[in-house]
């Protein structure tokens, strides 16, 4: 018998769970129509055949028709769902391993036209930041409603075949009641602890005495809101406590934090270049401090953490669920002593930034995660071999190599570098995204176990190809970076790779024109501004880096807002001139009236420069010299002064 930590069993109540390791409740975006369809299945039961002790599906299911989905949630306030819950629970537990579900009411936390266009409703009129609906303030036959709407909806899931249920009690309606800076009720639902906490400790009893004894029930809550009025780490303790010594729940899954702003929710759920496991150490404090059964999840990337995590006794289960996306076997790799060969989630986010931006959550680093009817995690091995012949050895022409060398072809990938990586590499130098390297990083050594040839320093010339005589060729040679973009003046220009790369010497003052909104420009401007530059972006678009996306933008700017950089939008650069020593500008206005707008921008320049010519400020504008970023997609650089005329166009 195994002495790992990580492969005990844990007996929860009457349920018996193979091993430490959980899928908490999260959800991908998959239901058709409100409802855990095949697509659902597949990519739940994957996870089970993994080995995870348990998973938690749902993050969250809506439990009322006024808790409408922002995006696309299952629907557990239907009796519709009962038989596809079956469907799964009946394919996981085949599998094994136990499964749960979390059912929420969203409260403020969702919108108004969303759905059956629904008034929202919380305890108090506070608008929440992400979401922007004003709340009507929650009435008593409200909450008579609700509270019997949770107790439904968890007896659909026992009908369903479900484990147990677990309540989503940070951000959503519980919290909100229990929140001082939420809940402005009088009487027995607002005031002091006992009153705020009234409405959780009513839905629990009434869900308890729905589905009896012989079901799991949890809650999934912050014992710190970390904010200035809020739940803070005492009155949190207090909270833990109360819930044991309730006597209506078998476990408590603590996080810390607030929700209600994308800074909020990155510190809840941190992404690359933010500290691993963060709470873990506050979840081991109310583990300590209740001796109760105390689930935790909040970035867990590897097995190493995991297992501190059980080892030291700081929670008695520990939640993968971002790593479990990445590679669903992680606990059959454990136990089979193949630890170094699992794919490391690398925080990249994309998976999360992508439901919250209205589509389904997929992984930057497995493209079979969400795509299990089509793509399998487990590449099955070809009938016929054949000689495959690869240029380039970027992200692509790797994973190109992996999965040829994995269905036993014979592999060859030229790469004119002396290093593999392509663009990754270049991105993994910002110290914010070097954990990306671990792409790359996984692709070499599955090419190396699978007996791919990677020859570099060298150009794969026709003959060279032909040489090898293969079956296949594979060009994934990636792309370069375009300056040539503006109607004048391109040879004043440098790319993205140019700064991020170190080729070209920072100068004082830089513009950034970003037409792509991704990345580059971001960390180029981190780069330079960090540097001691003096750093505006401008963007066309009307919201700057919108392919970044939510929790992927709060790093860079707390960063760049630290230093100072300024951000201008819907303007474009059209051209630039030199003139003996003055650099003449003209942007294109896209949207100041009815039409387009050209404006010209005369600036001073010295020669000591960086976008090959730093710029003096000239009194009426205030522009900079600009740099052209081209980084995966086509970011720029630049910066904005009001005209001369003080028309208040901006430049």
């Amino acid at each position: 018998m195994s002495t790992d930590p990580l492969l005990q069993p844990y007996k929860l109540k009457h349920l018996t769970l193979r091993n430490r390791i959980i899928v908490t409740s999260h959800e991908p975006a998959y239901p058709e129509d409100g409802m855990p369809k095949q697509r659902y299945l597949a990519y739940t039961v994957e996870r089970a055949k993994g080995g995870v002790a348990m998973t938690m599906t749902a993050g969250s299911a809506a439990v009322s028709k006024d808790s409408p989905p922002v995006f696309n949630n299952l629907l557990a306030y239907k009796d519709e769902i009962v038989p596809w819950i079956r469907e799964m629970t009946d394919a996981v537990h085949e599998e094994g391993a136990a499964i749960m579900i979390q059912l929420t009411h969203l409260g403020r936390r969702t919108r108004w036209d969303k759905g059956d266009w629904l008034p929202v409703v919380a305890p108090s009129h506070h608008r929440e930041a992400s979401h922007r609906a004003f709340p009507k303030k929650i009435e008593d036959w409200d909450i008579e409603r609700i509270i019997k709407d949770f107790a439904d909806a968890a007896e659909r899931m026992k009908a369903g075949g479900m484990d147990g249920v677990e309540l989503e009690a940070y951000g959503h309606l519980l919290e909100q009641f229990t929140s001082p800076l939420t809940n402005d009720l009088d009487g027995p639902y607002g005031g002091s602890l006992d009153n705020r906490m009234r409405f959780c400790m009513d839905v629990l009893k009434a869900i308890r005495s729905r589905v009896g004894e012989d079901f799991i029930l949890g809650v999934r809550y912050t014992a710190d809101e970390c904010l200035p009025g809020g739940t803070g780490r005492s009155e949190g303790i207090e909270i833990s406590k109360r819930l044991k010594q309730s006597g209506l729940i078998d476990y408590l899954n603590v996080i810390r934090g607030h929700i209600d702003t994308d800074a909020g929710l990155t510190d809840v759920i941190p992404i690359q270049g933010m500290a691993n496991a963060p709470h873990l150490d506050f979840a081991g404090e109310i583990r300590a401090a209740t001796n109760f059964p105390t689930f935790h999840a909040a970035k867990i990337p590897d097995v190493a953490t995991a297992r501190h995590a059980i080892a030291s006794g700081k929670v008695d289960m520990i939640g993968m669920t971002r790593a479990h996306m990445t590679d669903p076997p992680i606990v059959r790799k454990i136990i089979e002593k193949r630890e170094d060969e699992i794919r490391p989630c690398v925080g990249a986010n994309y998976c999360l930034d992508r439901i919250y931006q209205g589509g389904a959550a997929y992984c930057i680093h497995n493209a079979a995660t969400g795509r299990e009817l089509t793509m399998p995690h487990i590449v099955p091995k070809a009938e016929i071999r054949k000689k495959i012949v690869i240029v380039g050895a970027g992200p692509a022409g790797l994973e190109a190599a992996r999965v040829a060398g994995e269905r036993g072809h014979e592999v060859v990938v030229f790469e004119a570098a002396s290093d593999p990586g392509g663009q990754i590499r270049l991105t993994a130098l910002s110290p914010r995204r070097k954990e990306m390297m671990s792409i790359i990083d996984w692709r070499i050594a599955q090419c190396e176990k699978h007996g791919v040839t990677i020859k570099f320093n060298s150009w794969a010339e026709a003959e060279t190809i032909e040489a090898e005589n293969p079956d296949v060729v594979i060009v994934a040679t990636g792309g370069v970076a375009h300056t040539d973009v503006l109607s004048k003046g391109n040879e004043l220009v440098v790319s993205s790779w140019d700064i991020i790369s170190g080729d070209v010497k920072p100068g004082s003052n830089v513009l950034i024109f970003d037409d792509a909104g991704d990345h580059a420009a971001l960390q180029a401007a981190e780069f330079l501004a960090g540097a001691g530059a003096k750093v505006e972006i401008m963007t066309p678009d009307r919201s700057f880096s919108p392919e970044v996306m939510a929790m992927n933008l709060v790093p860079y700017m707390r960063a760049l807002q630290k230093l100072d950089v300024t951000f201008t939008v819907t303007y474009r650069l059209e051209s630039v001139e030199k003139n003996g020593n003055q650099v003449t500008l003209q942007c294109l206005l896209p949207i100041t009236k009815s039409g387009n707008y050209k404006i010209k921008i005369t600036v001073f320049y010295s020669f000591t420069a960086i976008s090959k010519w730093p710029v003096n400020y000239e009194k009426k504008f205030c522009f900079c010299s600009f740099i052209r970023v081209s980084f995966i997609s086509s970011p720029f650089y630049f910066h904005s002064g009001k005209c001369p005329d003080n028309s208040g166009v901006q430049g």
